[in-house]
C-alpha cells in the first residue's frame, strides 16, 4: 500500500498575519499577500508597511505626469526584502496589461509600466496599492512556519487592503481570523 501526499492547500489570495513573536523586520507586525503558492515556494507583499515613497515620487521617476493629488500623495508600500527597486501594483480589477499575474478570480498582481501610464491618466483600477519589493519562501519553507506558529492565515480581505488604515491592518487582519494579536503570547507553543 503506498501512501500519497497530500499537496499543500493554496495560500494565495490569503493573508499571512505575523505573530507577536516574528520580530524580524520587515515583518514584525507584518500582514503578507499572498500573490502565489505552490509546491515550488511562495511570493507576497506585505500591505502594512510603510516606504519613504508617494506614489506621486514613482510617477515622477518613471516621467510620468499625475494631476490627481489624492492619487500622487498614496503611499507606496515595503512589499517586502527581494527586490525593492522592482514595483508591483496588487488590484482588484484585472485588467489587461502587459505583465500582470491572476492570483484569483478577485485578485491581480502587475508590474508593467503600462498600469502606472494607466492610473496617472485615471484610467487604472479602481482599488489599487503599490509595493516596491517582494516577500519570498523557498519550498516548504512556509509550510515550516506555519508550522512553527510563525503567522495565522486567513483569505485576503478587500476592506483591509484599501479602506483601514497602514497602522491597523495588522490587527484588522487578525480580527478576521477573530483574535486580538495584542492578547497573544510573544512565543509559539506546542502541546
Amino acid at each position: 500500500m503506498t501512501v500519497s501526499q497530500s499537496q499543500p492547500q493554496s495560500l494565495a489570495g490569503h493573508f499571512l498575519i505575523a505573530m507577536p513573536s516574528l520580530a524580524e523586520p520587515p515583518f514584525s507586525r507584518g500582514v503578507a499577500f499572498i500573490c502565489q503558492h505552490d509546491e515550488d515556494g511562495a511570493v507576497g507583499l506585505l500591505v502594512n508597511q510603510l516606504s519613504e515613497y508617494r506614489l506621486g515620487d514613482v510617477l515622477s521617476q518613471m516621467k510620468l505626469e499625475c494631476n490627481d493629488l489624492e492619487l500622487a500623495d498614496a503611499p507606496v508600500l515595503i512589499g517586502g526584502p527581494v527586490q525593492q527597486e522592482r514595483g508591483f501594483v496588487l488590484h482588484r480589477e484585472p485588467g489587461h496589461w502587459e505583465s500582470s499575474y491572476r492570483i484569483n478570480a478577485e485578485w491581480s498582481v502587475t508590474t508593467s509600466r503600462d498600469i502606472l501610464v494607466a492610473m496617472a491618466n485615471g484610467e487604472g483600477p479602481r482599488l489599487a496599492v503599490m509595493a516596491l519589493g517582494y516577500a519570498g519562501w523557498s519550498a516548504g519553507q512556509l509550510e515550516q512556519e506555519l508550522k512553527d506558529n510563525t503567522w495565522l492565515t486567513v483569505e485576503a480581505s478587500e476592506r483591509v487592503v484599501f479602506h483601514t488604515p497602514l497602522e491597523e491592518r495588522w490587527s484588522a487582519a487578525a480580527g478576521l481570523v477573530g483574535v486580538d494579536p495584542l492578547a497573544l503570547p510573544g512565543y509559539a507553543g506546542h502541546a
